[in-house]
């Protein structure tokens, strides 16, 4: 390695370990988008996906000392507490969703009108991939969100999910055909809704 190349993840994480700020903003420079576009395709929500990249990078920063990097990048490993993070997020959603039906409807709804009509529609066609996403194995999901949505290795998938390399390939080769077949099967709920 030359001078010139930047430093790879396990120098920049053990160096934040130590305390060095600047190498966590390296980290975070070099996988911020990559985490939020995991968020929001996990959450098919904007400001969900922001929050839950925050609150990974706050994890990070925290974690930084109780954790060795072993593999040459950090994403997978912050890809895994993202998707956890959202997770938590849905069931903090659902809590609070019961909680405000119980309490009855508001006295005033704000108008939204002028929210942005790309965010809007994003959200609409993220919602209908998530809705036919989570109608496949959770083994499934994982795999795809990992690799095909956030562009993991399948040797660094198969390290997070515990697998072989194969049965990630194998999960993404399922998860692509069920989904294929869901929006071109014009019986399918998903195929209608977008003809």
């Amino acid at each position: 390695m030359t001078t010139t190349d930047p430093p790879d993840d396990r120098r920049l994480w053990a160096a934040a370990a130590g305390g060095d700020r600047d190498a966590f903003g390296v980290l975070f420079d070099r996988h911020a988008r990559a985490v939020y576009n995991h968020c929001f395709r996990l959450a098919g929500n904007w400001a969900m996906a922001e929050d839950a990249t925050a609150a990974t990078f706050l994890s990070a920063w925290r974690h930084r000392s109780d954790l060795t990097l072993t593999r040459e990048s950090a994403l997978p490993w912050l890809l895994t507490v993202a998707t956890n993070t959202v997770r938590t997020e849905h069931r903090s959603l659902r809590r609070q969703t019961a909680l405000l039906h119980r309490a009855g409807p508001p006295a005033h709804v704000p108008d939204h009108a002028d929210d942005i009509a790309g965010r809007i529609d994003d959200e609409r066609r993220m919602g209908e991939l998530l809705a036919a996403t989570r109608t496949l194995p959770r083994a499934e999901r994982e795999a795809l969100a990992l690799c095909v949505w956030s562009g993991v290795s399948y040797a660094d998938a198969a390290v997070v999910l515990g697998i072989s390399e194969t049965g990630v390939r194998s999960r993404i080769s399922r998860a692509r055909a069920r989904l294929s077949a869901m929006f071109t099967d014009p019986a399918h709920p998903e195929a209608r809704t977008r003809s």
